[in-house]
């Protein structure tokens, strides 16, 4: 083993690095093995002397809420976070000599009707970020999603009903699930205000009372397709660390990772606009931005993003 530190330490030193991006959801109690789950699968790689296999469902595509976000594509929050976790894996590197590799297992196509998000917005997005990760050479990162792991299908429909029907639950075990379950209720509770508010913005027409209960219903069918797209990505990558953009309670199979700074630990990139406020960069929507005044730039002559200064650095 080639490591720079004693083997029985180390991975407790890698899994350190990790919690340092943790999100937590509030208010759950921790399960007594809160790590033991991350340190066996870490242990594993390192036994293998296999560099370490990191999976995070995340960067499906831009919210179609225009209150939310600057546009359709990737802007500068895209690109900060794809940084962030590429240092990530970097410096795991510099514990373990194999290094890591991170798998973003995109699941814009899982959810793209229920959030109103086009196919071809999925498409548009996914490319883009690949072209990031290769202009960026954030050479740690590779991507994986629902047409890679059905590629025999071509039709958007019929993957989505068939992670479903293969991976899924049946949306009444869901909806109890979130009912009696506190984990499954902030859950259910963080998706349906973004669902809800992303309605309200594109279907003024529709009451609110009609928009809470379409939201509803949608927010349930999106755990179902999570829970399914989750299981799948497991059964793909058996041996991985899993990663959640979503806030986890501390021992969960999973860890809540928080890409960028922000005021709401439910937000990513993909949900809203990068702000530079003359120190650094947090996310905020749209609308809070322009309500700051602050000017729409493009960061490094780049990518879009907001500023209250002079310039993005």
């Amino acid at each position: 083993m080639d490591t720079i530190t004693a083997p029985q330490t180390l991975p407790h030193r890698i899994l350190e690095l990790l919690l340092e991006l943790r999100n937590d959801a509030p208010g759950l109690e921790a399960r007594r093995d809160a790590t033991s789950t991350h340190l066996a699968k870490i242990h594993g790689f390192l036994e293998r002397e296999e560099p370490i296999r990191l999976v995070l469902p995340a960067f499906p595509a831009k919210s179609a809420n225009p209150q939310k976000t600057i546009g359709a594509l990737p802007d500068f929050g895209e690109v900060l976070a794809l940084r962030r976790l590429q240092d990530l894996c970097l410096r795991i590197g510099r514990l373990w000599s194999p290094g890591a590799r991170l798998t973003i297992c995109s699941d814009g196509r899982v959810f793209s009707d229920l959030v109103q998000v086009s196919d071809e917005s999925v498409t548009a997005y996914g490319r883009e970020i690949r072209r990031i990760i290769a202009d960026e050479s954030l050479d740690r990162l590779d991507t994986f999603g629902l047409d890679d792991a059905m590629p025999e299908h071509g039709d958007f429909d019929q993957l989505r009903r068939l992670l479903v029907l293969e991976h899924g639950d049946d949306l009444d075990e869901v909806r109890e699930r979130c009912r009696r379950d506190a984990a499954g209720q902030a859950l259910f509770n963080g998706i349906h205000r973004f669902l809800f508010e992303d309605l309200a913005a594109l279907r003024p027409d529709m009451s609110r009372t009609r928009l809470r209960r379409w939201s509803k219903e949608l927010a349930y069918e999106t755990i179902q397709r999570s829970n399914a797209w989750s299981r799948l990505v497991e059964r793909r990558f058996p041996e991985a660390v899993r990663l959640s953009i979503h806030p986890q309670p501390l021992g969960s199979d999973k860890i809540g990772v928080r890409l960028l700074p922000s005021a709401n630990i439910w937000r990513t990139p993909w949900h809203s606009a990068a702000l530079f406020d003359g120190r650094g960069f947090t996310l905020v929507r749209r609308s809070e931005a322009e309500a700051l005044d602050a000017v729409l730039v493009h960061a490094e002559g780049r990518y879009p993003c907001f500023s209250l200064s002079h310039g993005a650095h």
